[in-house]
């Protein structure tokens, strides 16, 4: 569990909402980005029902890659809970060797998947 949330969840905000027509709020107690009018792309979890970790949610093209990304590296990636049997997978956060570009690559991977084709026409990230 990250000893710095405040600082990760600013970490996060700063990937997030440097997307094209992003923004944030507050979905079932957790900070959330989506598209604006649109669909969310990425939660962050801190010590969510319990659990011990901190962790940023994103969307995966679906169930092959999300076990593909967990069997690859289980230390980092997971199921979680409620999103994970829709194919989102967790990336636990707060280590001091979290690597952020690859948090944000991933991030960034979700918004492609939630944006709009219109939006993605236009240039997308």
């Amino acid at each position: 569990m990250s000893p710095d949330y405040p600082a990760d969840l600013a970490r996060l905000r700063a990937i997030a909402l440097k997307l094209p027509e992003t923004a944030e709020r507050l979905s079932h107690g957790s900070p959330g980005f989506h598209i604006e009018k649109g669909k969310f792309f990425a939660y962050i979890w801190h010590n969510h029902h319990g659990d011990g970790e901190t962790a940023v949610i994103v969307k995966t093209a679906g169930r092959d890659e999300q076990a593909m990304l967990i069997e690859h590296d289980p230390d980092f990636y997971y199921s979680p809970p409620y999103l994970g049997p829709s194919g989102w997978v967790a990336m636990r956060i707060g280590a001091a060797d979290t690597d952020w570009d690859r948090v944000g690559e991933r991030v960034a991977m979700s918004w492609e998947l939630v944006a709009p084709r219109g939006l993605l026409e236009a240039g997308g990230r």
